[in-house]
Formats: structure tokens, C-alpha cells, sequence
């Protein structure tokens, strides 16, 4: 199994800041060592049956060990302060629908949040003291946010953002660029 052979650098404990940074890093991390099954389905292990075949008690013992790792990588990476809300869950679906809920947001808070990046990008305006990397990382950190959220949000449109925001010291290259 996969999980045996990986080793990662420790992992980012969640507070309570930046969900959706978080959640991405957990994700990548739980499919690594084949473990989000357990997270992403609430799926249940039956029961073995009588005279069971070693291969089957085999399959089992894994489905089961799993639910438990995945629950103990949750747990692990919660601090104390959010531990005690979800120490009481049983099953590693369980904990994460609840931090999603809690720190994603409902579908209302999640638009309203997109609202608010969407304007923060509209209003953006490169200030003659700040280089063009500065300003396109600016931009760029916005989409992204906009991005962990599940919209959708065009290279091609903070492109047109960058060349129209650009202050007139640039217009030459600008129009050598088109």
C-alpha cells in the first residue's frame, strides 16, 4: 500500500485560517496515501461472512484499517482548539463535511465571497511604485482565491486585466505586445 512508502514533510495543523488552502494540501496529501476514499465516501464495511476466504478477511481488515487512518490523518492535523468539536465524530466523513460547512461556508457564503473577490479584482489598479510582477502576484493570489472557491476564472481575462490597468509608462510595450 502506498501509505507505507510515503513519507511527507510534517503537515500544515489547521486553526481555523485559510480552509481552502488547507483543504486542497489535505486532499492531495489523503490521495498519496490512498486514504480520501474514506474521507470523501461515508461508505460502510459489512460485515465478513461465515467461512470467509483469507482474501477476504484480507479486503476487510483494509477497508476498516482505513476509515481509522483517515480519522487519525484528520486528527492530526486539527488544533487543540478545533480538535474538541470534532473529536466526538466517528468517521473521517463525518469530520470533514463538518469543517467544510464550518469554515467553506454554505452555498449563500461561498457566492458572497466570490462577490467580494470579483469586485477586489475589478478594483485593482497597478500603482506606479509596485513592479508588474507585483501587481500580476496581486492579481493572480485573487483568481486563485476565486478559484478554491469552484468558479471559474479565464487566464485570457486577468490578461486583459494586466494590459488595461497598466500604467501609461507602459503603453509602448503594450502596444508592441498586441
Amino acid at each position: 500500500m502506498a501509505s507505507n512508502s510515503f513519507n511527507p514533510v510534517a503537515p500544515l495543523v489547521f486553526n481555523g485560517e485559510h480552509y481552502h488552502i488547507w483543504a486542497v494540501k489535505r486532499t492531495m496529501f489523503l490521495q498519496a496515501v490512498d486514504l480520501w476514499e474514506a474521507v470523501e465516501e461515508d461508505y460502510e464495511v459489512e460485515p465478513l461472512s461465515d467461512n470467509p476466504t483469507m482474501q477476504q478477511i484480507k479486503a476487510h481488515k483494509e477497508r476498516v484499517t482505513k476509515k481509522y487512518k483517515a480519522k487519525t490523518c484528520l486528527h492530526s492535523v486539527i488544533s487543540q482548539g478545533l480538535f474538541t468539536k470534532i473529536m466526538n465524530f466517528q468517521l473521517a466523513y463525518q469530520i470533514w463535511q463538518y469543517l467544510r460547512v464550518e469554515f467553506q461556508g454554505n452555498e449563500r457564503t461561498r457566492s458572497m465571497n466570490v462577490l467580494n473577490l470579483r469586485k477586489e479584482f475589478e478594483l485593482q489598479r497597478m500603482k506606479e511604485s509596485k513592479t508588474v510582477k507585483e501587481y500580476a502576484d496581486r492579481l493572480h493570489g485573487i483568481v486563485n482565491q476565486i478559484r478554491l472557491l469552484g468558479e471559474e476564472f479565464s487566464d485570457r481575462r486577468i490578461i486583459e486585466k494586466l494590459l488595461v490597468t497598466l500604467p501609461d509608462k507602459f503603453e509602448v510595450k503594450i502596444s508592441t505586445l498586441e
